[in-house]
């Protein structure tokens, strides 16, 4: 069989399933970590923290020594850790003395292979040859979207059928996604990176402050979809008194599908839409279905905010992607991966913020007193409490926007300057 550039482009669609299950199927199961291990919010959203945050040390890591080592090398490497951190989830805290500490090993595992990924496949795409990068960007990161879904909706099916009990088959099932990729990028063509020596140098990119806002959006935009799509699970059930097959899927799961819808539709339709005011106005939407999710007095409202915020991030990340990518085509993969480390930031700090202001508001003299007067118990109030502390997230991107819109003459200016330091 001859592959074609297509058969690579479908392989990176896989990577990104494949870090759409590395970072959404633990959350399916928050609950059941929760009764078994009888852990706390607040090492539910430490978990978050120690996957994202070992997301950005692969990204660091991968900054320096892809190049060196070479795509497919690489991409094989992560899938190998993908696989292996997954089949881990399942056996680590049966072995260990400490069952939190097996789920820990178990996410930096599978964290350092989504990790090297992320680094990976945006360049890879970006590199293919073709014309609307921005609309293939979209469409590259609709199909975590799309895994996304189909985690929520498969593992919540299949621990309805075989019961919670039997959950740990569940990750060894969502293993071999990565172990078929990983054989995939053995195959598959890949351009020839650009030599080091054209890319451009972190030095020099550091050098305007758009990048630095670039980074900001990418944080924000972590933090806003990582918060709502790690929590929105345990959120439906517990702070909404949801059934969690319900929950799951009109919270998760439907969040995933209007990402992907938002994705999908700005692939197709991208090259018409003027990225800064797109992601203003997503900006604005996600705070008001923040907002709608934690005040709503309905729980089908808050459930409908909650899918809505969806397609409000949607555009968040490869959004931020595809403006850099823009502004600096000579990049390379040092940009790439300094946006990665920022995202995963965001998705390091958000879904943990929420968890730890969640207990904290849970033992809070005041916020217990306004519960007994509304009637919501602690589990809402806290739920509650650190999503719309969460908040401050796509507050903060609405106004990096508002700043990059305002310097939109002097990014033109230093942008001409950084092209002739670079010749």
């Amino acid at each position: 069989m001859k592959y074609t550039y297509k058969h690579t482009l479908r392989a990176c669609y896989i990577g990104y399933i494949t870090q759409a299950v590395v970072n959404n199927l633990a959350p399916i199961l928050f609950i059941i970590f929760q009764k078994q291990f009888h852990i706390s919010f607040e090492e539910i959203g430490r978990l978050v923290l120690i996957n994202f945050a070992t997301q950005t040390f692969a990204d660091v890591i991968a900054i320096k020594y892809v190049d060196k080592l070479g795509y497919r090398k690489s991409a094989i490497l992560a899938h190998i850790f993908c696989a292996i951190g997954l089949i881990g989830l399942s056996i680590l805290p049966q072995l260990m003395i400490s069952p939190y500490i097996g789920l820990i090993m178990a996410v930096m595992i599978y964290a350092l292979g989504g990790g090297i990924l992320e680094v990976l496949v945006s360049p890879i795409v970006e590199s293919i040859p073709g014309d609307e990068k921005a609309s293939a960007m979209s469409l590259l990161h609709s199909f975590y979207c799309w895994g996304q879904m189909g985690v929520v909706f498969i593992t919540t099916i299949l621990l309805k059928l075989i019961g919670e009990d039997m959950w740990t088959i569940i990750p060894i099932i969502w293993a071999v996604i990565p172990i078929y990729n990983g054989f995939k990028f053995i195959k598959v063509p890949l351009m020839p990176l650009m030599p080091q020596e054209e890319q451009m140098p972190i030095k020099v990119l550091l050098k305007s402050n758009h990048i630095l806002v670039a980074f900001m959006l990418m944080l924000c935009a972590g933090a806003s979809e990582l918060t709502m799509s790690q929590w929105s699970s345990i959120f439906a059930e517990k702070g909404l008194s949801v059934p969690k097959v319900i929950g799951d899927i009109a919270g998760p799961c439907m969040f995933a599908i209007f990402m992907g819808i938002g994705r999908t539709l700005y692939g197709i339709w991208g090259s018409r839409i003027n990225l800064r005011k797109a992601l203003f106005g997503s900006g604005i939407l996600c705070v008001t279905c923040y907002a709608v999710t934690v005040f709503s007095p309905w729980p089908m409202l808050s459930l409908i905010a909650c899918a809505i915020s969806g397609l409000s991030v949607s555009l968040m990340w490869p959004g931020t992607f595809s403006l850099s990518a823009k502004m600096y085509p000579k990049g390379g993969t040092a940009m790439f991966g300094m946006l990665a480390i920022f995202g995963d930031l965001g998705g390091s700090i958000g879904p943990w913020l929420a968890g730890f202001m969640s207990d904290i508001a849970q033992k809070s003299t005041k916020i217990i007193e306004i519960g007994q007067v509304y009637n919501i118990n602690l589990d809402q109030l806290g739920l509650k409490s650190g999503l719309f502390v969460s908040t401050v997230f796509p507050i903060m991107l609405v106004l990096a926007v508002i700043f990059l819109k305002d310097e939109k003459k002097k990014f033109s200016e230093n942008y001409r300057k950084i092209k002739l330091i670079d010749k």
